[in-house]
């Protein structure tokens, strides 16, 4: 899934915790988020501001669900990755035997043993919550240069890994 379908596959809750890690932690990137935002609604900025923080969040978040948007998706949700869930990030890399910095990766394997690939899957489930994982996991999938078909396979048959927009 690419980051603005994660957006709109994803609970309101989860969306509102990502737009809200950026606003306290990156200024920077959430403001222009928020500019894109704006544009995209034809509205100044402003109006999105002066708005109590769960309906500006909404209309972020529903916002950032439309292919137009997908840059903006794709920053706050790969800093809200990096960021807030580091570990998440190394767990999973270490269980693939993959070399990182800090879960930055220079170069992944084109393909990952499919014992190795569940065993990580399984090892992140009982360490973070499911809703992080299943999101890491997405994006994972479909930001990075490798496309894993296993990867992709268990995406779509494990039911913990599955997003649902209405909880």
């Amino acid at each position: 899934m690419t980051s603005h379908e994660l957006f709109a596959a994803m609970p309101a809750t989860l969306a509102a915790e990502i737009i809200e890690f950026n606003h306290t932690s990156e200024k920077k990137l959430y403001r222009a988020a928020l500019e894109t935002v704006a544009q995209s609604r034809k509205v100044r900025a402003v109006f999105l501001e002066r708005q109590p923080p769960a309906e500006r969040c909404a209309a972020i978040a529903a916002s950032l669900s439309r292919p137009a948007l997908q840059q903006a998706a794709d920053s706050l949700l790969r800093n809200w990755l990096l960021k807030k869930h580091t570990s998440l990030l190394t767990d999973f890399l270490e269980a693939l035997g993959v070399q990182h910095e800090n879960g930055v990766v220079e170069a992944l394997p084109k393909t990952v043993e499919d014992d190795r690939l569940k065993a990580g899957v399984e090892s992140l489930l009982a360490k973070h919550p499911r809703e992080a994982v299943a999101i890491y996991l997405h994006a994972f999938n479909s930001m990075n240069g490798e496309n894993w078909a296993n990867l992709e396979d268990l995406l779509h048959t494990d039911p913990r890994l599955k997003l649902s927009a209405g909880a």
